[in-house]
């Protein structure tokens, strides 16, 4: 029984000897510490927060958004810096997930604490809470059970907790507010949208630039290319910009390619891709480069078993094709003809947004690239595009080690590019197969063969309607195979405006294709391969249709080695 009473006794000396240590006034500041568990164990991180003036500070200095509770006011204030301006937003108290009470108590560090449970974006966060401290605050600015509340404890869905486990009176410390009365304050929206784009670089590479049909265009002279300049190519169905590889686009763990298309006049699904051409070339080298300002006979010819010449389609010692990073279709008539073709309760797209994750193809040991976008048309109206590089940095910038040198090697592309000026379709497949010697002159590891493949030409019996089998080899061994096939293409009903209307219901842009649809990308297949320094060959075997009339099947295919250089 004395002891009993003793523990009593020893508990209520704590209790008041807490009440005073953070009896605070308001030229004091304190410190609270809290302990970061997953699953019931201890991670050794820890956040601090700190409580100064009826103000709970909860960021670091060096944090780029910074948040604060403002227990004066009744409201929460959140700032971001973007550039030399700083903005911020404010929720008030009332604005917040609402708590629901219960009967729970516990003590923690000495401190009787009520149960207080949110839910928010399908999450469950319990808190643990005491009324009886002079200090207020919250670890998570948007839980807080009131503002006579100090949260000790925080828990998100029974799996990690933040846990207090000290409070301390600073003596040394005074947190600064980054913001005053005369900070421009944004909206929730405006605010997010603000944080967002500080979070990633974006390299803008082409802004509104029309791609379409116009013979009267004037090639560019070589001598007169600079970087950043936009110039129009192939009778204006290929922009081309040289860029510089910078060095956000260098270090960044992830490299997304972003392109916005519209049509302007052309009501047609159209063939579309984005490409890199080397800027820097070795001696008597050519690439497609070449072509685009002086025309196809600069490029290597590749003859089929009938005698049918392509231009340009694959390496060689002397040439190199493209790296296509993205193939795109246009869909029927986006923008351009949706107040033409009005449907009741066809809420068409005024765009459409093709965005891929292209970080291997990105050569980024390279000083300069040459990027490039086609559109094949027949339309003096055409497409309006714009294409940006969203560059990522690291997560853990601090931890992670240097980028591991990319191996970036384009091996075949049938896409022609150059089709307005008299390229030739990739249909050599009905009679023969496409071959290519190559040379593997490093130690690589994590290598891969990036295949992009989509049939096209005829009717209802073309191979853009007709499954067909893809096959590839390499040193005579099969290494991938596969029937491709897109059955989704009613999903893009909305992006094709333009697009014919059956009479059995279905519409054009409905039906299944060859890997493709009216309005959406294709992704390449991911080939793993192991290959040893030496010489290979890679071969392309496509079981292509007949002919059907006077339209020819053909298959737009490339191909790019991708990898690391061993250390």
């Amino acid at each position: 029984m004395i002891c009993k009473y003793m523990i009593k006794f020893f508990n209520t000396i704590l209790l008041l000897f807490s009440l005073v240590l953070v009896a605070q006034t308001k030229s004091e500041v304190y410190k609270i510490k809290y302990d970061k568990f997953e699953n019931g164990k201890k991670t050794g991180e820890n956040i601090a927060i700190y409580v100064y003036n009826q103000m709970v500070f909860l960021s670091k200095p060096t944090d780029k958004i910074q948040q604060y509770i403002d227990l004066k006011n009744n409201y929460n204030v959140t700032t971001i810096k973007d550039g030399n301006i700083v903005f911020k937003k404010i929720i008030p108290f009332d604005s917040l997930p609402k708590p629901k009470f219960d009967s729970d108590t516990r003590i923690i560090m000495g401190y009787k604490c009520q149960h207080a449970t949110f839910s928010y974006f399908s999450n469950t966060i319990d808190v643990w809470f005491t009324e009886q401290t002079t200090v207020k605050g919250s670890p998570n600015s948007s839980y807080l059970p009131n503002k006579n509340a100090l949260v000790l404890q925080l828990v998100v869905n029974g799996n990690y907790a933040f846990i207090a486990s000290a409070i301390n009176k600073e003596n040394k410390y005074i947190p600064e507010l980054n913001y005053d009365d005369k900070t421009k304050v944004v909206t929730t929206s405006e605010f997010e949208e603000i944080a967002i784009n500080s979070r990633y670089k974006v390299l803008r590479i082409f802004d509104n630039e029309i791609l379409n049909f116009d013979p009267n265009r004037v090639i560019p002279k070589e001598s007169e290319l600079a970087t950043d300049k936009v110039y129009h190519f192939s009778k204006g169905s290929v922009v081309l910009k040289k860029i510089k590889i910078t060095p956000e686009l260098k270090n960044s763990s992830a490299i997304f390619a972003k392109l916005t298309s519209k049509s302007t006049g052309d009501a047609y699904d159209r063939t579309g891709s984005v490409f890199i051409i080397p800027a820097k070339k070795e001696e008597n080298t050519t690439t497609l480069l070449d072509a685009y300002l002086h025309g196809l006979d600069k490029l290597p010819i590749y003859t089929d078993n009938k005698k049918n010449k392509y231009q340009g389609i694959k390496k060689e010692k002397d040439y190199t094709p493209a790296i296509e990073i993205l193939r795109f279709f246009t869909p029927f008539g986006v923008n351009y003809f949706n107040d033409k073709r009005k449907i009741n309760n066809y809420n068409w797209a005024k765009d459409v947004v093709y965005k891929e994750d292209v970080t291997s193809l990105i050569p980024t040991d390279e000083d300069e690239i040459w990027i490039g976008v086609f559109i094949g048309n027949y339309d003096a109206g055409g497409h309006t595009i714009s294409l940006e590089l969203d560059a990522y940095p690291s997560m853990k910038n601090n931890e992670e080690k240097p980028n591991k040198k990319k191996y970036v090697a384009p091996l075949f592309s049938t896409v022609n590019t150059m089709e307005m000026s008299g390229q030739n379709y990739g249909g050599l497949f009905a009679n023969d197969t496409l071959k290519v010697n190559f040379e593997i002159k490093e130690n690589l590891q994590n290598l891969q063969l990036l295949y992009t493949t989509t049939g096209h030409g005829g009717w209802g019996n073309g191979d853009e309607f007709v499954p067909r089998m893809n096959k590839v080899f390499v040193d005579g061994q099969e290494v991938f195979k596969i029937i491709p096939w897109r059955t989704d293409c009613a999903t893009y009903r909305l992006s094709n405006p333009a697009s014919g209307n059956f009479s059995d219901g279905l519409s054009s842009s409905d039906l299944s294709r060859s890997n493709w649809c009216p309005g959406t990308l294709t992704p390449p297949y991911i080939i793993p391969l192991k290959l040893p320094k030496g010489n290979h060959i890679i071969e392309v075997v496509i079981e292509q249709g007949p002919n059907e009339g006077p339209s020819t099947n053909h298959w737009n295919v490339s191909g790019v080695l991708v990898g690391e250089l061993k250390d």
